[in-house]
């Protein structure tokens, strides 16, 4: 029986299309049962709907600082669509640690940096201020703490000399739309188990190739 999973989102869902997308086909794992946003005008909700997605918004605006009294709404949506797993995409709303331990092990979210390194806000613009030759993305389970929790698969781009944040971005998002299904179908897959804080794969040999930036002539 495949997953029932949530995507919760904040903006455009270019991770949720990806994910979507990925669920078609028929030997996938899980399938995508609802996309719920906190904000009303996420252009990810349209595209959630032509895709035949429920649709779902939770304006958290009105609560506040009460992000209990939020998340409590926001259960219940996932209580109604009988939900295995949560894929968070762009979904720009703290939540609280009770939630997050509630769903500890079944909720993703995806960074765009190689975690540990560049947590928080604007990490292409960390990444290139460090002068790191390689940055990329991760897809981690999450935890009370930002960022954090045992990391799922990583994905890497070489970091070019005249690179901006914006450049750099968009070569990571392109990996981004690349692991996060092959992530959700490893754990819809039951293939992943958390060992204190670190995620070990069934079967996983690791990759054979290597990345090395910037390239010897």
């Amino acid at each position: 029986m495949k997953r029932r999973v949530a995507i919760l989102i904040s903006g455009r869902g270019s991770n949720m299309a990806a994910l979507i997308e990925a669920a078609r086909l028929a030997d996938f794992p899980a399938e995508i049962v609802v996309v719920i946003s906190n904000r009303a005008d996420a252009d990810g909700l349209e595209k959630a709907r032509q895709s035949g997605i429920a649709a779902v918004t939770i304006e958290s605006q009105p609560f506040g600082k009460d992000r209990a009294a939020f998340e409590a709404v926001l259960q219940s949506a996932l209580d109604q669509h009988r939900i295995d797993l949560i894929c968070l995409g762009g979904f720009m709303r703290l939540l609280t640690a009770e939630f997050v331990q509630r769903w500890f092990g079944r909720m993703l979210n995806i960074h765009p940096s190689l975690l540990p390194s560049f947590p928080g806000l604007d990490p292409q613009g960390q990444a290139l201020r460090a002068g790191v030759k390689i940055s990329g993305a991760t897809v981690h389970f999450v935890v009370a703490e930002t960022d954090a929790g045992p990391i799922v698969m990583q994905g890497a781009v070489a970091v070019s000399d005249d690179d901006t944040a914006d450049t750099l971005a968009a070569r990571i998002l392109q990996i981004e739309h690349r692991i996060y299904p092959d992530a959700l179908r490893l754990v819809a897959s039951g293939k992943i188990r958390i060992e204190g804080d670190v995620c070990k794969t069934a079967g996983s040999a690791g990759g054979d190739g290597a990345l090395i930036s910037p390239a010897a002539s």
